[in-house]
């Protein structure tokens, strides 16, 4: 009987019920784009922090650089001045450590002990300075006679007589990074967040090879190939592999093995940043408190951290979807539960005379509640149905369109410091100073979808304690006043 008289009413008054489900469905499709679109930031946000740090990094250990001080030596630079002027060209590579104060390798192990840490790797990010040109002392002019001519001392040689002329120097200075990878553990690191396209990766037996993988762009600015040489500090290092990041620019220009960078920096057994990955994603938070209370005078930054620094298009986009989009799909939703309990309500009211009828032939209240209640919930269905069409409809002309967004990460430091990346411990780059390009996307998760059938249940529901509450005050003698 109840589902036959739901039935006739809802046939009857299509009207009525599409008006319910229409204003239902507007807030429910409005949730589900402004929340498919904030996962769209999230993911395009994690796309730009993982070119940063590399896939699999949760968190970074790192020790603060110490502050600079105004007695600090100038870095030296070695060149064998010619005194005959000759032009010859002379080149010297200073390696420095870049970024924090290096820590001890067996710091590494300590974090990977910890409790919630399911791997980590340690990683040496430094930075070279070349300087190459010619530097002469200039040309020796005699004075008339040499050694031991006249004006020449008795019992002894005077030294010859002239003076310098042309001394001068005309070099160039370049700087380019290098990140010392650990090749054991070549699923974590900045490494990772590269693709080989040309050659080949490290091995894990290269802890100590002479070999390199060189960033496709400086490849391109250096004439680099596979095959070819690269020689940093006097040391010859043959080019293995070509590697392109996924997005942004590459967290260093060249990658050799750890053994290899710890040599030319002078750092054994040292690194300056430790990548780890959590055993679970959900206690990352108290990951982190549990390696800053057991290993003491280190930073530890997880990838939420890094986040607060994000700006440009991309943080703006994200605040505006998590802020205001968040609060106006409330609004719009609460106003549609509203305007569907007042309807319902209304319809209610249009219906006294049935009702009456029905609770003069003995249909008690409980009853005609719940047959109202269910007229409501059918029509929040229906709602919810045109609210998740409308939402994927949605969803869909958004990563169509694929919005282009920019995100810049850190201050705008120079020299490729890693003091311009809010502290993460990324190695040196450049990319501090350079707005990253993310394509926008608004994926539609099962749980959405699931969110919005609830939303669909809860808005009939609160349609039908409108109009419930409404029929269960109605009596018999209703339906006797209004045939009057």
């Amino acid at each position: 009987m109840f589902f036959t008289y739901l039935r006739r009413e809802l046939r009857r008054r299509r009207k009525a019920a599409l008006v319910v489900a229409s204003g239902l469905a507007l807030g429910i499709a409005l949730v589900i784009v402004v929340s498919s679109v904030s996962s769209g930031m999230e993911k395009a946000q994690g796309k730009v922090l993982q070119s940063l740090y590399g896939l699999g990094t949760d968190m970074t250990v790192t020790k603060a650089a110490a502050p600079p001080t105004t007695t600090g030596q100038r870095p030296r630079f070695n060149f064998g001045a010619n005194d005959n002027g000759s032009d010859k060209e002379q080149s010297s590579d200073r390696v420095l450590v870049q970024g924090f104060q290096t820590l001890a390798a067996s710091t590494v192990s300590k974090v990977d002990s910890q409790h919630g840490v399911a791997d980590s790797v340690g990683g040496l990010s430094l930075q070279v300075i070349r300087v190459n040109g010619q530097f002469t002392r200039g040309r020796f002019q005699q004075n008339g006679n040499g050694a031991g001519g006249r004006g020449g001392r008795q019992g002894g040689q005077q030294p010859p007589q002239g003076r310098v002329e042309g001394g001068g120097a005309n070099f160039d200075v370049n700087n380019y990074s290098v990140y010392g990878t650990d090749v054991t553990k070549p699923a974590l690191g900045p490494l990772t967040s590269s693709k080989i396209t040309s050659g080949r990766t490290f091995t894990t037996s290269e802890t100590n090879a002479a070999v390199v993988v060189a960033d496709t762009s400086y490849a391109k600015e250096k004439k680099l190939s596979v095959g070819g040489t690269v020689t940093v500090k006097g040391v010859k290092y043959k080019v293995i592999g070509i590697a392109t990041p996924d997005s942004g620019d590459a967290a260093a220009n060249l990658y050799m093995p750890l053994q290899q960078a710890q040599t030319l920096a002078g750092a054994k057994d040292k690194v300056t940043t430790i990548y780890v990955k959590a055993s679970d994603s959900q206690q990352i938070s108290s990951v982190k408190s549990t390696i800053q209370k057991n290993i003491s005078g280190t930073t530890v930054t997880t990838s939420a951290d890094l986040a607060d620094t994000v700006s440009g298009s991309l943080s703006t986009a994200s605040d505006l979807a998590s802020n205001v989009g968040k609060w106006l799909s409330i609004a719009v939703l609460v106003a549609a539960f509203l305007v569907a309990g007042l309807l319902t309500s209304s319809a209610v009211s249009r219906r006294v005379r049935e009702f009456g009828t029905l609770k003069a032939l003995g249909w008690k209240s409980g009853r005609v509640t719940r047959q109202v209640v269910g007229e409501a919930v059918v029509n929040g269905l229906v709602g919810g149905v045109l609210g998740i069409a409308l939402g994927l409809a949605g969803a869909y002309v958004v990563t169509e369109i694929s919005p282009n967004l920019q995100a810049q990460v850190g201050g705008s430091g120079g020299g490729g410091g890693q003091g311009g990346f809010g502290g993460f411990g990324g190695p040196g780059r450049r990319v501090a100073s350079k707005a990253l390009d993310v394509t926008l996307t608004a994926p539609v998760s099962l749980s959405t979808i699931a969110g919005a059938v609830a939303l669909a249940v809860a808005g009939g529901l609160i349609a039908g304690a409108f109009g419930g509450w409404r029929a269960s005050r109605l009596r018999p003698a209703d339906a006797l006043r209004r045939v009057e």
